[in-house]
């Protein structure tokens, strides 16, 4: 058994103390913010202040991967999300009218997710850590103590220093801190060589307001995320009957910056025909914004040398991206559970647990975080193109050209459109699904002397227009 310091209390940090606490490790979970998690889901929704979290109150969706990972080690979270009536929603409940295959596949259940608004997800894991686990809020950790080496050529961390001037002995750190983590810092504070680490602003910024129906929630008539044209609409389905609608512009576009304004986020969401109907429900919340959203990725091994032994990084501390593709926490959850794998393999072993999460890291999560980040590139360049009017230059990479036509085919063949889903899902690496037998040829066959449809959604001019 290990002595396991989890740093962060969100839901990765508090999914992976419980996977650890599981094996038998001895887990304490710190985290800065002070209130204590909600006794329901209706408090955690109205009054839990998590000034630690940026992201707290904006739109929220847990993918497929995600539920998956619940399931199959947090059922009872899994549970707990179906009783404060978490929405279970599947994609191939809009399967394109162009695709006149509806048959039912083996295998499509996986496709299915359980989501609920990010307070109400973090109160769900919440009261589980609670139950199962040493959770300690309101404490804030100022940096690392280190002892004797593991390896030549690395400190190595056996605590936490505390701003009470504690310090509180581990084997092992997992900083699961967030987009705000300060690891690099404290890694070099310690005489550590500091972490590689890559970051570019994603370009984008959010506009989201959530509402409620006593009713039935809205039904989907186009994708939960939809391009169109300069901007892009997010629909995300919720519990309790509740969804959010988020806006998003390129942070360079200033014309567009009007939409913190209901009255003006309300009539670009009304102009377009297959997603007014959003608007059918009550507001529970004005507009908020989010920005300044960085795309960053960092590595604690370095030349296959780790910089540093005793703490490994999870979730959004290792890499954080553009939210809009609802990956974090479904990513998050899946480092869990590699950072498990991992532990249980070189629990007496620093030097391999670093190697060993880094190799494991590269393997099952860098890939998803370029993916995501070619999307991220993309969609700024589309969406500059049509600010400026010009025609939008296409790479012939071909990763690019593949990828460009994946979503192309998709509306055209029901088997396709699932493989989309498997990878919109974060259930299936993209390279994995594209290396299947046929599906590559098969995507580029359908594609060919294809065009994206029209956009269903005000032009340029009319968009300014409702800036006024």
């Amino acid at each position: 058994m290990s002595r396991i310091v989890v740093l962060g209390g969100g839901v990765v940090g508090l999914a992976t103390g419980l996977i650890l606490g599981r094996q038998g490790n001895d887990v304490i979970v710190l985290e800065r913010d002070q209130e204590p998690c909600p006794d329901s889901a209706e408090q955690a929704w109205k009054s839990w202040d998590r000034k630690g979290v940026a992201q707290f109150r904006q739109a929220h969706y847990l993918q497929p991967g995600a539920r998956q990972v619940l399931e199959t080690h947090l059922p009872e979270a899994a549970a707990s999300l179906r009783e404060v009536d978490a929405c279970a929603f599947s994609a191939l409940q809009i399967l394109p009218p162009s695709i006149a295959d509806r048959a039912p596949r083996p295998g499509d259940d996986r496709l299915t997710t359980l989501t609920a608004r990010r307070p109400v997800a973090e109160y769900v894991i919440g009261k589980l850590a609670d139950e199962e686990l040493d959770v300690r809020r309101g404490v804030e950790v100022v940096g690392f103590e280190t002892g004797p080496r593991s390896d030549a050529d690395a400190p190595h961390v056996t605590g936490v220093r505390l701003a009470s001037g504690e310090t509180l002995s581990t084997d092992l750190v997992v900083d699961a801190t967030g987009r705000r983590s300060r690891l690099p810092d404290w890694v070099e504070a310690v005489g550590a060589r500091r972490p590689m680490e890559e970051s570019e602003d994603s370009g984008f910024i959010y506009y989201t307001r959530f509402f409620h129906t006593n009713g039935a929630p809205p039904v989907p008539q186009a994708p939960l995320l939809s391009a169109l044209g300069s901007f892009s609409i997010l629909t995300l389905p919720a519990d309790a009957q509740t969804w959010s609608v988020t806006v998003y512009i390129s942070s360079h576009d200033q014309a567009m910056k009007g939409l913190r304004d209901p009255e003006r986020w309300s009539r670009v969401v009304a102009g377009c025909p297959r997603h007014a109907h959003w608007l059918d429900g009550q507001a529970i919340t004005g507009v908020a914004p989010m920005a300044g959203i960085v795309d960053r990725i960092r590595r604690l091994v370095i030349d296959g040398v780790p910089v540093i032994t005793g703490v490994v990084a999870v979730g959004d501390a290792w890499a954080c991206t553009n939210p809009s593709l609802g990956r974090g926490i479904a990513l998050g959850l899946l480092h869990a559970v590699a950072t498990s794998e991992v532990v249980a393999g070189h629990a007496r072993d620093p030097s391999g647990l670093a190697l060993a999460h880094d190799e494991v890291t590269q393997a099952r999560l860098t890939p998803w975080y370029r993916h995501t980040i070619g999307l991220d590139r993309a969609r700024a360049a589309a969406i500059q193109a049509e600010i400026e009017g010009v025609p939008l230059a296409l790479g012939d990479d071909p990763a690019a050209v593949v990828g460009r036509a994946l979503p192309l085919a998709a509306v055209r063949d029901a088997d396709v459109f699932r493989a989309f889903l498997e990878i919109a899902g974060v259930l299936t690496l993209p390279q994995e699904v594209l290396s299947r037998p046929g599906v590559r040829e098969r995507v580029l066959e359908l594609a060919e002397g294809q065009q994206p449809p029209p956009v269903a959604a005000p032009s340029r001019t009319q968009l300014l227009e409702m800036m006024v």
